[in-house]
């Protein structure tokens, strides 16, 4: 067989660049015809490279293989050679996962860095450009305590660590990645002249968005034929950009997916044939209450940790099942407890359809740390999360006390400061959670007036309603926390709220990803999708997507037409 072509360089002198670089395969119709045509000469090949590599293997053993007599000894055809400028190998380009072409100037509007401070890190090899205006806004919204305005002081200290950095040179452009940040591979550069540049009359000059247009106007003319983007998160700036001819763009990095209809959805239906493809395979044993299948097929690898799984065929018996385990191409499934049955009901609720039994083995399960449920209106998503919480509080012991906080997002108008101690003020945003301890006050029948009294003063006792604006540096130690109305949230709160969690306590998350009341925030940019995508295939998190409702039938048709 034809022995391998020698290295090009030694193992001293590569980078770290070669070391991620692909191995350059030959062609399979080169390799046979090389065979077939020149058996007596292994390692040669009809390619110039190939011929260049045989030549200097054959001018390195010639002149190592001489003795001092003049006559020659047999050396390893294989050696590599003494000098990697000998061979002429063909220069392998790194993949590249962003843009392929020149570079862009992106020149940022003032909204995307208070939106999103890391943003200067977030455009791979382009570089970046701030007009003076843009700094002259970071500073006027520095001051106050707002989220926009640790925005803006976070900025500013990034900008102020780039320009600090030991020689740096804002004419020639400050190096993004001179603070740690690898990823971006641009410069950043600074408005430090002025522009001269011609718009429309009817655009006011003294306003800063056209004073920002004028910039974008002045650098497409000087850096022709470099391609200048303007981004921004205000649509009228981006329509006024297109208006004069400017290329615009929004700033897409915050956003987790684009369509809300590739979110995970938590559950997925095994084919139709299932169990012809896979049944030769599959091995099962019983432990406890449980019954575990070990499979081998073609649909392992599209399948995550605590993914849902359901098999349902006429005429043969359905199949519920978790998926616990994943390693190469088998999977484990754990068939779930179905808690649709009067006999496995969750303090006197038993669930309706097929999600919701999905949910409840995820709420029971106490190797489940964290839980996402998604779900139209009147999917039971509240009601669940209370009666699995109560029963693991008051019945099993396993966690010592409920903690409800919500996003105070107003649907309407915001009616004021309200009066009274934090569980008071939260009180009016708690109406949800009234109501249905109010329905689970009444699973048990078989109390009277006075048991039902004393019932309900325990659940209120065990459980604590908290703002959200209190929860930075708390640490919540075996408690089941409930995150009500998350889509509201944005991701650096998702995260401030789920880094709460201490040993043995529980989140849930729940909410409408079709109700988000919050401005500038999207199905694409929440933070329960945020939640929902870095968390799915962990093995100590779970979601679920309810898809029906169970409310009442008036509830179901207005979610469905309005």
């Amino acid at each position: 067989m034809p022995l391998p072509s020698p290295p090009a360089k030694r193992a001293a002198l590569l980078s770290e660049q070669d070391y991620d670089r692909p191995a350059p395969t030959p062609p399979k119709a080169r390799k046979a015809d090389l065979v077939a045509d020149r058996p007596h000469t292994p390692g040669m090949s009809d390619s110039p490279v190939a011929s260049t590599r045989a030549g200097a293997t054959t001018a390195a053993v010639n002149a190592r293989g001489a003795d001092s007599q003049g006559k020659s000894r047999p050396v390893p055809i294989a050696s590599p050679p003494s000098r990697p400028e000998a061979v002429a190998m063909p220069k392998v380009r790194p993949r590249k996962t962003g843009h392929s072409g020149p570079a862009k100037l992106f020149v940022l509007d003032t909204n995307v860095l208070l939106h999103d401070p890391m943003c200067l890190f977030r455009f791979e090899e382009h570089d970046i450009f701030l007009p003076m205006i843009v700094l002259e806004e970071l500073d006027a919204h520095k001051k106050g305590m707002t989220e926009v305005a640790r925005n803006a002081r976070q900025t500013s200290r990034t900008l102020d660590a780039l320009a600090g950095h030991q020689g740096s040179d804002i004419a020639a452009g400050l190096p993004l990645n001179s603070t740690g940040h690898r990823e971006a591979g641009g410069k950043l550069f600074f408005q430090t002249q002025l522009l001269n540049y011609t718009l429309p009359s009817s655009l006011p000059q003294g306003k800063a968005d056209n004073q920002i247009l004028g910039v974008v106007e002045a650098l497409r003319q000087q850096h022709t034929p470099r391609e200048v983007v303007l981004v921004s998160k205000d649509i009228n700036m981006r329509v006024k950009s297109r208006a004069l001819g400017l290329a615009t763009d929004d700033y897409q990095n915050d956003k987790t997916l684009e369509d809300g209809d590739l979110l995970y959805s938590g559950s997925i239906a095994l084919p139709v044939n299932f169990w012809t493809t896979h049944g030769k395979t599959v091995e099962s044993w019983q432990q406890g209450v449980h019954t575990f299948y070990r499979i081998t097929g073609p649909i392992v690898p599209s399948l995550l940790v605590n993914q849902l799984v359901f098999f349902e065929a006429p005429g043969e018996p359905s199949l519920y099942a978790r998926v616990t385990e994943i390693r190469g191409k088998t999977a484990v499934f754990k068939t779930l407890k179905d808690y649709t049955h009067l006999k496995n009901a969750v303090w006197g609720v038993t669930m309706r359809n097929r999600e919701q039994n999905f949910a409840m083995n995820l709420l029971m399960d106490p190797e489940i740390d964290f839980v996402t449920l998604t779900g139209t209106a009147g999917t039971g998503k509240t009601l669940m999360a209370l009666a699995s919480g109560l029963t693991q509080v008051l019945d099993d012991r396993r966690y010592t006390e409920i903690i409800v906080t919500r996003a105070t997002v107003s649907v309407g108008e915001d009616i004021g400061f309200l009066p009274g101690t934090e569980e008071e003020k939260m009180g009016p945003w708690m109406g949800a959670l009234d109501d249905n301890l109010e329905v689970l006050g009444k699973t048990d029948t078989n109390a009277g007036e006075w048991g039902r009294a004393a019932t309900s003063e325990l659940i209120r006792s065990r459980i604590k309603i908290k703002s959200m604006n209190f929860m930075r540096g708390r640490t919540f130690l075996n408690k089941y926390v409930i995150i009500d109305e998350a889509q509201n949230l944005t991701p650096k709160q998702m995260k401030t709220l789920v880094t709460r969690a201490g040993p043995g306590t529980k989140i849930i998350c729940m909410g409408n990803l079709a109700q988000i009341d919050t401005p500038y925030l999207t199905e694409g940019s929440s933070g329960l999708t945020f939640a929902v995508d870095k968390f799915k295939g962990w093995q100590h998190g779970g979601h679920i997507t309810l898809a029906r409702g169970e409310r009442s039938r008036l509830a179901d048709f207005a979610s469905e037409v309005l």
